[in-house]
């Protein structure tokens, strides 16, 4: 999910607010949802927590289809590494899931050695895929 949103999508972020301390966390999973507002906390209808989301400033459009605005969503499921740290996912990460450390307003975030549980591995050291250590 993380892949396919769009950096237009987040254009008119202005703030990124965090539930729980972003510090504290190896990844959070982030999604696009369809909300009725701009700003103010959103309903959360997933199973695990949510743990931030985007504010939009007033030039922010609505859908002309719903009236609704595409926010940013971060949470966490149940099973995710800061709750099972030697579970599913104690190396690796959710396909949508960033380093909550590079996410800002109108910055997706990006995966990192840290979200994604270790250093590179020998099949990406080959490759010559580096991730970013933050």
């Amino acid at each position: 999910m993380s892949a396919l949103i769009d950096p237009a999508d987040l254009a008119h972020e202005i703030e990124i607010r965090w539930l729980e301390d972003p510090e504290r966390l190896d990844y959070v999973r982030q999604s696009l949802e369809r909300l009725s507002s701009r700003k103010g906390r959103p309903p959360y209808h997933r199973d695990g927590r949510m743990v931030g989301y985007a504010i939009l400033g007033p030039g922010a459009p609505a859908s002309r289809a719903s009236g609704t605005f595409r926010r940013r969503v971060f949470w966490l499921l149940p099973h995710d590494r800061d709750q099972h740290p030697d579970g599913l996912y104690s190396s690796g990460a959710p396909s949508e899931a960033v380093d909550p450390r590079t996410v800002a307003a109108t910055v997706k975030g990006e995966k990192t050695e840290r979200s994604q549980g270790g250093p590179a591995s020998p099949a990406m050291i080959e490759l010559g895929i580096t991730l970013p250590k933050h």
